[in-house]
This record gives structure tokens, sequence and C-alpha cells, in this order.
């Protein structure tokens, strides 16, 4: 190697090393730009309606909700004071679902936290209403499932539970962890 190849070489790297950390500083502020895209909803709306049909053109469940915030890249949408009416194919009366907050996941699946009710709107119902601190609905299987405290509320009854699963398609609901069970006739 003669004097001029290494004066090349020294050359080049002391050029990199220049401009390296420049290089490194601007990937970095892209890399912050795009997670701080992350964090901001595609598109948001207020009083927002929304009624979602299955494949024989009956209603499968409406949504009403104070304000929606949609994630597209973090694949949900979340609801302040989410109010969900779910249809059951078999029934005549629907479900009615209220919460403080909720989000919904791809696939349809839904989680409410913070004083949820659900309420049959069938007054001749076994379970009338059922409350509890937190919810997931599968809207596709018409399941509802919580790990929370439960209460149930039917005609001469009251139940309370830690947890529960429930199958409103065939209308069956599953204790968790069973606490108290009051009955009273009318």
């Amino acid at each position: 190697m003669n004097r001029l190849t290494i004066s090349i070489g020294l050359l080049f790297v002391l050029v990199l090393l220049i401009y390296l950390p420049g290089w490194l500083d601007t990937s970095s502020e892209q890399n912050v730009a795009q997670n701080d895209d992350l964090y901001q909803p595609n598109y948001q709306a207020r009083n927002m309606r929304s009624t979602l049909y299955n494949e024989d053109g009956k209603i499968n469940h409406q949504v009403f909700a104070l304000r929606m915030e949609h994630f597209q890249l973090l694949g949900f949408t979340q609801f302040s004071q989410p109010q969900y009416t779910i249809y059951v194919s078999n029934q005549d009366t629907p479900w009615h679902v209220v919460a403080k907050e909720g989000t919904l996941y791809e696939g349809n699946r839904i989680q409410l936290e913070t004083d949820v009710e659900i309420r049959s709107m069938d007054t001749t119902g076994f379970v009338q209403t059922i409350k509890t601190q937190f919810l997931e609905v599968n809207l596709t299987e018409k399941t509802m499932m919580s790990d929370q405290p439960v209460e149930i509320n039917g005609r001469d009854f009251v139940v309370n539970s830690h947890g529960f699963v429930a199958d409103l398609n065939n209308q069956t609901y599953e204790l968790k962890e069973h606490v108290q069970t009051l009955y009273a006739p009318r």
C-alpha cells in the first residue's frame, strides 16, 4: 500500500465519522414522528350512531356513542359512553348494553368498562339486568364474559358472582365464582 491509498482511506473514514451522527439523528427523528402518528386517531366522531346488518339483512347490532376515535394502525376504536343494542336471531327483543368507556377490537370484540349495565328489553325474561365494571362482548357469537364482580337481577332474585359467561343465543349463564343468591318471590 502506498501513501496515497492510505490517505484516501483515512479521508473516507474521517468524512464518515463526521456525517454519521447526523444521519443517525435524522432516522431517529423520523421514527419518533412515526410513533407519534400511531397515537393520533385516523378519524373522530361525536354523537355517532351506527347500525350493522347480518348476511340476511336483519339488524345485528346498533351502537351510539357520545365520542368515537378510530386508530387504524393500532387496530381498535375507542368509545365514550357507548350504548350497544344487540339483536339475537332467535329472539324478538334485543339486549341493551351501556358503559362509560368502550374499546372495539378487530373481530367484532368489544371491551366495556366502568358502570356497565346489560338490560334485557324482554320484560318477561328470566334475567332482566346484569351490572359489572368490566365486560367483554363477542358481537359475532353473541357471548359476554366478565372476570369482575357481577350482579344479575331477575324478576324475583338477585345473584352476586365474581365473573360470568353468558350466551345470548341460547340464554345460558355460567357463574365463575358464585357469591350469593337472594330469592324473594312476589
